[in-house]
């Protein structure tokens, strides 16, 4: 298997400057940190009420970052926006106004217009399109429907019960499996930290793993680059 990408998500670097609605830090300025540090790529999330990322932050982030991963709803002016910059990857996530972070992947089983529409806008504007979905099985049988190239797993499950037991790893296996069988490209995320980081590494058809919060935390003590370089050391020597 070839290493482990690592793209590193910096939205809370812009939740930080939205406290004071100021102008630091950048995440401009934090995305190219994490690249000298040898970041595959970066990771953000323009949400609808532009809680952290701003639009401006992502017209910056197109031309500066190599491999720039826009996550983003079904929101038509957002979509309209990634269509216009072209990221090289658009990963489609479900989005809930009073959530703190993403809770959960995106409902398949009931696919909308809005979605389809979604899918094939991006795919038109020649975006590599990823779908964030829950390791379930029935989910990312539908996600091959919608003929996309790639999906991601949500680990938040594997986050919050991988001190009790080995259930939702398992799951996280299982699914990988899955989607690799059926010719996905497997990303995971959410929740991941540099104390469960490893296990999920060490799955043999995930490519691709995008961490944020965890980061931009120890970035706080340590600075940006270390943390990064930290964070690279634990993913790519998980020894798959």
């Amino acid at each position: 298997m070839s290493s482990m990408r690592l793209y590193v998500n910096i939205d809370h670097v812009a939740t930080l400057r939205q406290a004071r609605r100021t102008d630091e830090p950048d995440p401009a300025a934090a995305a190219a940190l994490c690249m000298a540090a040898g970041a595959d790529g970066i990771t953000v999330h323009l949400r609808e009420d532009r809680r952290h990322i701003q639009d401006p932050d992502v017209e910056r982030l197109r031309p500066a970052v190599p491999v720039l991963n826009l996550e983003l709803a079904t929101s038509a002016d957002i979509v309209e926006l990634a269509c216009r910059l072209r990221p090289y990857q658009a990963t489609v996530v479900p989005e809930r106004r009073e959530e703190i972070t993403t809770e959960g992947g995106l409902d398949l089983r009931r696919t909308g217009e809005r979605l389809r529409y979604t899918l094939r806008r991006l795919d038109e504007a020649g975006i590599r399109v990823s779908l964030f979905v829950d390791p379930d099985r029935a989910t990312l049988d539908a996600a091959k429907d919608l003929g996309v190239p790639a999906i991601e797993l949500h680990t938040g499950r594997y986050a919050h019960t991988w001190r009790e037991n080995d259930a939702a790893l398992e799951e996280l296996r299982r699914a990988a499996r899955h989607a690799a069988d059926m010719g996905l490209a497997v990303h995971a995320g959410h929740g991941l930290t540099y104390l469960n980081v490893v296990p999920v590494a060490r799955i043999p058809e995930i490519e691709e793993l995008n961490i944020g919060h965890s980061i931009v935390s120890r970035a706080i003590l340590v600075g940006m680059q270390p943390a990064v370089a930290e964070m690279l050391g634990l993913v790519r020597g998980a020894g798959r």
